[in-house]
């Protein structure tokens, strides 16, 4: 269905920007980057990235003023299911990209529009995942998501203060351990972290995203993007992915071997992380997201970092329910404990096909 702007009264009117228009998207970078309430996930950087890594669709809905200048904007992944229906999410595959403007008239502007959009797409659910509040007629959804920030300290030795002093005495002895610390992103490591991530989440009972889209992404963000590993005799025990915007390291994908909790690889890897964030000029440490009562969320508090809620805002189809895709909701309980128990080598090839219609 071709998509066409939406005129919108008054000083503002928002068009629609699609994944191939290449100056215009170079201009929403701009405007990105000088905003600090926006974003990795609100980049054409990443939705397009998560499009091509998918096979997903991507566009922007940008609030620009009679002269031109972009007052708003809002990205989307258009994501498709024949499991979980299709919807329109901000950003997909991520913790953020909601609607960032500077009036309360534009934020409604930009709801409207989406709203119009998912009508015309057919798609019955939105997800803007954080942002600015939608409306009254959005479902604000929060007490699923905590979100772990705090800035980081000057040296190692500080590093190491602001850590609980229980969980200091578990880096200290990570640390004593003789790892090989890997940076960087070629295939080598490419491999060897898709290796270790997909048995994580197998192990969570979850879905692995596809390879392709770990590429795409690391492929848009070139020097914004590492991966580092943590290794012993040659064998890599620990991966994370960690995306920098703005000052902040924000690790977030990260996958363990089996024998990573007693061997305290983990704790080795996240320390190095903040030492390659310093290195780099980093000025603050985002642990990411995590939900409600799960053991990644105690593991970040044992951290020193403070919980901070987020809001996610949804709006569903007038006759219908907005999709859960929540692995923590009573109705995929049966079937998380049942995922866990299937052969690796059936999950690893029917996984990315679900998992892409995830967003």
């Amino acid at each position: 269905m071709p998509v066409s702007d939406f005129g919108i009264g008054g000083s503002t009117s928002i068009a629609i920007v699609t994944a191939t228009d290449g100056p215009a998207l170079a201009e929403i970078e701009a405007f990105v980057a000088g905003r600090t309430d926006a974003t990795p996930f609100h980049r054409p950087a990443w939705v397009c990235a998560v499009a091509r890594g998918t096979g997903q669709e991507a566009l922007f809905l940008v609030a620009r003023g009679v002269g031109g200048d972009i007052r708003g904007l809002l990205p989307v992944n258009i994501i498709h299911s024949p499991i979980f229906g299709r919807a329109l999410v901000s950003s997909g595959f991520a913790v953020d990209g909601g609607i960032v403007a500077d009036e309360p008239a534009v934020v409604r502007q930009l709801a409207d529009a989406v709203v119009a959009l998912a009508d015309r797409w057919s798609c019955d659910t939105i997800e803007l995942r954080g942002g600015l509040a939608s409306g009254s007629d959005w479902t604000v959804r929060s007490g699923a998501y905590l979100n772990f920030t705090r800035p980081l300290a000057a040296d190692d030795e500080a590093e190491l203060l602001a850590i609980p002093r229980k969980h200091r005495a578990e880096v200290r002895k990570a640390l004593e351990h003789d790892y090989t610390v890997i940076v960087g992103t070629d295939e080598a490591m490419r491999l060897a972290h898709y290796a270790l991530y997909r048995r994580s989440v197998h192990n969570l009972g979850t879905p692995v995203f596809p390879r392709g889209l770990f590429d795409q992404v690391l492929d848009a963000f070139g020097t914004e993007i590492d991966i580092l590993q943590i290794a012993h005799e040659g064998t890599v025990l620990s991966s994370v992915i960690a995306l920098y915007h703005r000052g902040a390291c924000m690790p977030y994908w990260q996958g363990a071997d089996l024998n990573a909790r007693k061997a305290r690889s983990n704790e080795a890897l996240y320390f190095n992380l903040m030492r390659r964030a310093r290195e780099r000029g980093c000025h603050t440490f985002d642990f990411g997201r995590s939900k409600v009562g799960t053991g990644t969320a105690a593991y970040k508090k044992n951290w020193g970092f403070e919980a901070e809620p987020l809001d996610y805002f949804v709006h569903a189809a007038p006759g219908h329910a907005a999709r859960d895709i929540n692995p923590m909701s009573p109705q995929y309980q049966r079937k998380v404990e049942l995922w866990k128990k299937l052969p690796a080598a059936l999950v690893d090839r029917i996984g990315p096909w679900i998992a892409r219609g995830l967003g």
